[in-house]
């Protein structure tokens, strides 16, 4: 049985690959062992409803992937303790309704993906605190209505996906304060009924995506 296998056992590893585990399994590897140590955990397509709460003692964590997790209902505040991370990924995590506010605190963040959130109906507006994220993918977001002005403090993305975020009707003019902007995906958002003139100001945009915006 993993639980009972001597922690100590886990002090030097550096990855963690759970993929398609059972919570049980996910519980007996994570809950209670030292992983200090530790710098990319793949939790991708376990049915697991929250996080082990040791799993925010990882401080030297750089990759968190928790894409499909379907069940995961929440992020705990916690998260914000990684200050290490850099990815994280969120891919298909359909019964996710919402962010924490302490996710601004990770200042060392340069990827977020949240394709296919579709519960997500709004983002906190610590967002705008995460200055190194270099990629944002917010692409079927099905549910999200708007996006928060502190989006327009991002002023390290390149990279932005809001593609068939069906729901959304307009795009703020804090867009054009993202400088560093090479590509937006605006695809298939099929409600967008007009882009304001801002999207001009957007001088590094080298890509800009609007097929199937069929009310623009």
């Amino acid at each position: 049985m993993l639980s009972q296998i001597n922690s100590k056992g886990f002090h030097n590893l550096r990855l963690v690959d759970l993929i398609e585990a059972s919570p049980t399994i996910v519980k007996n590897c994570i809950q209670g062992r030292n992983l200090n140590n530790v710098k990319w955990l793949c939790l991708k397509k376990c049915m697991i409803q929250r996080l082990p709460s040791n799993l925010f003692y990882c401080l030297q964590l750089q990759v968190l992937d928790l894409a499909q997790c379907q069940s995961l209902k929440e992020i705990p505040s916690s998260i914000g303790q990684l200050n290490a991370l850099q990815e994280l990924d969120l891919l298909g995590c359909s019964n996710l309704k919402e962010l924490p506010s302490s996710i601004g605190q990770l200042n060392a963040l340069q990827e977020l993906d949240l394709l296919g959130c579709s519960n997500l109906k709004e983002l906190p507006s610590s967002i705008g605190q995460l200055n190194a994220l270099q990629k944002f993918d917010l692409s079927r977001c099905s549910n999200l209505k708007k996006l928060l002005s502190s989006i327009g403090q991002l002023n390290a993305l390149q990279k932005f996906d809001l593609s068939r975020c069906s729901n959304l009707k307009e795009l703020p003019s804090f867009i054009g304060q993202l400088n560093a902007l090479q590509k937006l995906d605006l695809s298939g958002c099929s409600n967008l009924k007009k882009l304001l003139s801002s999207i001009g100001e957007l001088n590094a945009l080298q890509r800009l995506y609007l097929r199937g915006c069929s009310n623009l």
